[in-house]
């Protein structure tokens, strides 16, 4: 029976790439719930995301992985008095912030020995290797089916951006020099998860290289926080004149216009993937130890490159052998990609 909350508080997932492949959630319940107040709680760090969207009255930034902050949390969420809750990450922990904070009426996925505490929700599909992958964006939209919503026909990510947000943005494009009929090329070589995530970093300069003898075009460099050293080993590897954004400190809602005026972006398997699909960027791909099911959607302008060793998928956050899945992952393979994926979608 379809829920009618009042106030209805959405716990977002806790990584970029899961809270962008929940959007179409979040817009699922928006337009089933448009009386209610919906709440949207969000790790402090990730909250550029969603800011900006339709679909959240209020957001709530949290630092839930303390004992001071599931405690501040929990008192927040109390004082709200929320008649529902969605709760989107997998954890124990999440649910528990949710039931000590009043909520009474819990809904997530049945699993990690939270099912006490929920009074419904789907199961994983399970295999014999354990839980079935499947795309995050129809994952979390399994939640809304289970509660008998109606479902959007097109379950695509999307985002949005102030205009003070664009104007910021543009103001930053001015100081690098690029102007606005100039080509943009990103290149996103870090990940949060871990360095079995990345790419060789000679590999990302000697790709920079290939991209400006190709075409007269910027190439902008993404960093994310302690990825100064990442980016320091490109800037000096590369012969190529290469836009560092490391020292302006691009956060997370302005990585959203940065990417959007891309013409492409070159990136490990991490957050910023999923802004390009958001805003109908070509993005290329470059995964190793992670499963590609988990993001098999969307995938019109994207090209994922990677290599099928016997070790992958292993989902380790660094390689215990000599990390053959990326290194194996040539810059002329991801240049040549490039090229193929922009003709193919011009």
């Amino acid at each position: 029976m379809k829920p009618k909350p009042k106030t209805l508080l959405v716990y977002c997932p806790n990584w970029v790439g899961d809270v962008v492949m929940a959007t179409p959630t979040f817009h699922c319940l928006r337009q089933n719930f448009p009386e209610a107040e919906i709440v949207g709680v969000i790790r402090n760090y990730a909250r550029g995301v969603v800011e900006d969207g339709p679909w959240f009255d209020q957001i709530v930034g949290c630092d839930d992985k303390t004992t001071k902050g599931f405690l501040k949390l929990r008192q927040t969420i109390r004082s709200l008095k929320p008649d529902i809750a969605v709760v989107l990450p997998s954890s124990l922990r999440s649910t528990l912030i949710v039931w000590f904070g009043g909520v009474r009426e819990i809904y997530g996925y049945r699993r990690n020995f939270r099912s006490f505490l929920l009074n419904g929700g789907p199961k994983p599909i399970h295999s014999e290797n354990g839980i079935l992958p499947v795309p995050m964006v129809d994952y979390y939209m399994e939640i809304c089916r289970w509660l008998d919503l109606k479902i959007p026909d097109v379950m695509k990510p999307g985002l949005f951006l102030s205009e003070s947000l664009e104007e910021k943005g543009k103001q930053l494009l001015d100081k690098y020099g690029i102007k606005s009929d100039k080509m943009v090329i990103g290149l996103n070589p870090g990940a949060k998860f871990g360095s079995s995530k990345c790419w060789p970093p000679e590999y990302f300069a000697k790709l920079a290289e290939l991209f400006i003898k190709r075409w007269d075009c910027k190439v902008l460099l993404f960093v994310g926080p302690g990825e100064d050293n990442i980016a320091q080993s490109i800037i000096e590897t590369s012969k190529a004149r290469i836009v560092n954004t490391g020292p302006d400190r691009v956060d997370l809602g302005l990585l959203k216009y940065l990417i959007k005026r891309c013409q492409i972006l070159i990136t490990n398997d991490t957050g910023p993937r999923h802004y390009a699909v958001a805003f109908n960027v070509p993005v290329v791909v470059i995964m190793g130890p992670t499963d590609p099911r988990y993001t098999a959607a969307n995938l019109e302008k994207t090209l994922v490159l990677r290599q099928e060793l016997d070790c992958s998928p292993c989902h380790k956050k660094e390689c215990p052998r000599d990390h053959e899945c990326m290194s194996m992952i040539k810059p002329e393979t991801v240049f040549k990609g490039s090229e193929n994926l922009l003709q193919k979608v011009s």
